[in-house]
Formats: C-alpha cells, structure tokens, sequence
C-alpha cells in the first residue's frame, strides 16, 4: 500500500469514527421536562443551564403557582421531573402519580417584604414594624387567590392573626407569582409585597426585611420524578447534582438553607 494510500485509510478510518462519536452524543442527548414552583426559579435557572451545557440536555420548563403546578400534574400532562413546595408533594405522593423513592428535599426558602421605593416605613424585621406596613399601605402586591400561592395564603394567616384580613384583601394587587408582585412594587404599582426571598431575587428588588421568625414561613421544596417520566435515569442525574456538595453555596447565597 502506497503511503498516499495509507494516508487516506487512515483519514477513512478518523472520519468514521468522527461520525461514531457524533451519532453517540446525538443519541445520549435528551430533552428533560421540568415542572417547578416559582419560588425554585431565580436559583434553579442558572444550575440547570450550566448543566445543559455540559451534559447536552436540553430542558423544558413550566413554571408556576401551586395551584397551577396541581391542574397540571392531575391532568396527566408527561413532565420528567417535579419541584414544588411539600405539602402539594404529599398530596402528589398520595395519587400514585409519583415514582416511588425519587423524592429529594432540595432546601427551604422564608419570605420576606418589599416595599416602593419612597415609602416611610419602620423595622419590618418585627412583628409592629410588619402588622404597621400592611395598615400604612394602600396597596399590596399578591399572587391571584385563583392560582393558589403559598405566599399569598401565608399573608392571609399573617393578616388574619393582626386582624387585617379586610385590608389585605380590598387593598390587593393580583400578581401572577411571588416574582411578579415583588416587580409591581419596584414598578411602582403597589406599595408592599411579602414574598419568598428566591422571588425577591427574581425581580431584581431590594429586600427590606426578612420576615421575623415567630411570622415566618420556611417552605421546604422537593423534587422528585414523575412515574409517566420518559428520562427517568436522566431526572435522577440532576436531582443529584442540584442536591450535591458542589453546588450547596449557590442555593445558600440565594437564601435556602438545608
């Protein structure tokens, strides 16, 4: 065999197993569909787009409230993996919709307030500073009572135990989530928001004060997959490295803790 001979056999053999490799990471390549709450995504974004690239993925999300996330999941709709608050996890659990033991806590996320830029306000890391900022204000930014969120069901409960239920609700902004009401604030189109901290984030707005603990509410969020997944083995791999030692520090500089 002539040594041009030999040269192009050589180059055959490379290109051929060029394309071997191409036709192997085409076919590894899968497309993930990620069902999440609201509250997950300002911090979920930036891991899971860091990880596509890596990985070749390439991810579908649906974002929204927990009684969106519900209508969506009783549906039937395929998703490959779920993040939601728990309580809307153990009543997913209980349909049997949910592969068994794929469940993974992913952190837990309080809630704290925004206020307009401008607006007097006092210490709203105490009980009187916050009860004093629900009655100062004449509008409150909320997600709408029709989607369910857990924000806004929180607020209630806060309202409720100053005696401001009325005023919350005749003073009320309706925002598509936590991320939104914060952003009418910032906009200047309602006074307060009282929100998750991953969702102040979000909307690019400045946290006045988390809310104090005895008026706190620390929401664990899960992920875990569905049964009806077609990327199961795939889901597992990224509920292990969003839950993994490496990328701990970006979920605590956003405000979750373990």
């Amino acid at each position: 065999m002539s040594r041009v001979s030999i040269c192009g056999y050589f180059f055959r053999v490379l290109l051929s197993l060029s394309c071997v490799g191409a036709t192997v990471s085409v076919a590894l390549a899968a497309e993930l569909k990620v069902v999440s709450a609201g509250a997950v995504r300002s911090v979920l974004g930036g891991m899971i787009s860091d990880y596509a690239k890596e990985s070749g993925h390439t991810f579908n999300f649906t974002v929204g409230s927990t009684g969106q996330l519900r209508q969506i999941i009783t549906s039937g709709e395929p998703a490959d993996m779920i993040i939601t608050a728990g309580p809307l996890m153990d009543e997913l659990e209980k349909t049997g919709r949910m592969a068994p033991g794929s469940r993974v806590d992913l952190g837990a996320i309080g809630l704290g307030s925004v206020i307009r830029p401008g607006m007097t306000k006092g210490d709203l890391s105490t009980d009187a500073g916050v009860r004093q900022a629900i009655i100062d204000a004449k509008t409150i930014a909320y997600t709408d009572p029709k989607l369910g969120g857990a924000s806004y069901v929180h607020l209630l409960k806060i309202a409720e135990r100053f005696g401001l239920v009325d005023e919350v609700k005749a003073k009320g902004v309706f925002a598509t989530g936590g991320d939104d009401a914060a952003s009418k604030v910032v906009k200047g189109e309602a006074d307060l928001a009282i929100v998750f901290l991953s969702e102040v984030q979000a909307a690019g707005a400045k946290l006045e004060a988390a809310l104090p603990e005895d008026l706190q509410l620390w929401a664990t969020y899960s992920a875990a997959i569905p049964a009806s997944s077609k990327e199961p083995d795939e889901a597992r791999k990224l509920i292990a490295v969003l839950t993994g030692p490496a990328l701990r520090p970006r979920w605590e500089a956003a405000g979750w803790r373990k």
